[in-house]
């Protein structure tokens, strides 16, 4: 690199640095603001599955009862083409029963055990009434107006197909929500239905913290319409995770302090994506995901996140 060029390059470097900030904190004058059709400040985690059983009927109806904006929940297959919600593909954790939902009828899924330990909040577990597997359908049709995010638990083409299809019939597209971590599973979502908002994969995730760490994120156009990521303060503490890497306090600290930068969630809702974090089930935590800059949380105590909010509401000129 000859002398010229590296004057150049400093005298660029600035201007760009600058640049990068001002669009930074003020991104529309580059980007359409996205409009949602929901803005969901309190999200139930599998229905609330510290509450009722996770994914029943019960847990989402109680859910809806106390005032949750978004219901979360995952879906797979059945051996007779049924879109069931649940989040396990095998059947194991959730009843006892050591198959999978795509060898079972729908008729012959069983029961819900009767004591269920709540994933993201160790050593506390959940009963309920309702024990019973439910169709994705029947969520739709008791909840016609409420939010929904799905996350597609497995790359099958059919199971795509037939959510699309469920989301179209019931006219609400514009209230759901295409989750999946994998990119795959999310190319096909959006190849098949691209008018469902959905959110980043976990390999767009990690591109959007490269163009954040970089400065290119103020001048990239994004397509995701929520970001969803941990608490990184839940792991190890209300949630042990499977991952060996994660058990690891090194490093659930740099994720820490890498992912959980106000700045970045600032930026992305004054694009008008939204900013879910997760799993919150103590008021602690609550508080520190609205504190870094969280647009809304997922829990498993819907009541607990309702009693918080009610406490702190938004300001009217924050309320959307």
């Amino acid at each position: 690199m000859d002398a010229l060029s590296v004057i150049l390059l400093l005298l660029c470097l600035p201007v760009y640095v600058a640049c990068s900030l001002f669009l930074l904190h003020n991104p529309c004058l580059l980007h359409k603001r996205k409009k949602l059709n929901f803005h969901c400040r309190h999200i139930s985690h599998r229905g609330g599955s510290g509450e009722k059983i996770e994914n029943t009927m019960e847990a989402f109806t109680h859910a809806v009862a106390v005032c949750t904006e978004m219901l979360e929940m995952d879906c797979h297959l059945t051996l007779d083409g049924c879109v069931v919600v649940s989040h396990d593909k095998n059947l194991l954790r959730q009843s006892g029963c050591d198959k999978t939902i795509s060898s079972l009828r729908f008729q012959d899924l069983p029961l819900y055990k009767e004591r269920l330990e709540v994933t993201f909040y160790v050593g506390h577990y959940s009963t309920g009434k309702d024990r019973e597997f439910v169709l994705l359908e029947d969520v739709f049709k008791k909840f016609p107006n409420m939010p929904m995010m799905i996350e597609i638990k497995e790359n099958n083409d059919l199971l795509i197909k037939k959510v699309s299809c469920l989301v179209k019939q019931y006219d609400r597209e514009s209230i759901t929500v295409w989750a999946s971590e994998e990119s795959e599973v999310m190319t096909k979502c959006q190849k098949q239905n691209p008018s469902i908002p959905y959110m980043f994969t976990m390999k767009r995730g990690l591109l959007l913290l490269l163009l954040f760490y970089t400065g290119l994120l103020p001048f990239v156009p994004l397509g995701e319409s929520v970001l969803l990521f941990y608490l990184p303060r839940v792991i190890n503490r209300t949630y042990i995770p499977e991952e060996s890497y994660l058990k690891n306090r090194f490093v659930v600290y740099l994720i820490q302090k890498l992912t959980m930068r106000k700045s970045l969630f600032e930026h992305l809702s004054k694009r008008g994506l939204q900013v879910q974090l997760f799993v919150c089930n103590e008021e602690s935590d609550i508080e520190a995901a609205f504190a870094v800059g969280a647009t809304g949380v997922l829990t498993d105590y819907p009541s607990l996140l309702s009693n918080y909010l009610r406490k702190h509401p938004l300001p009217p000129a924050a309320v959307h």
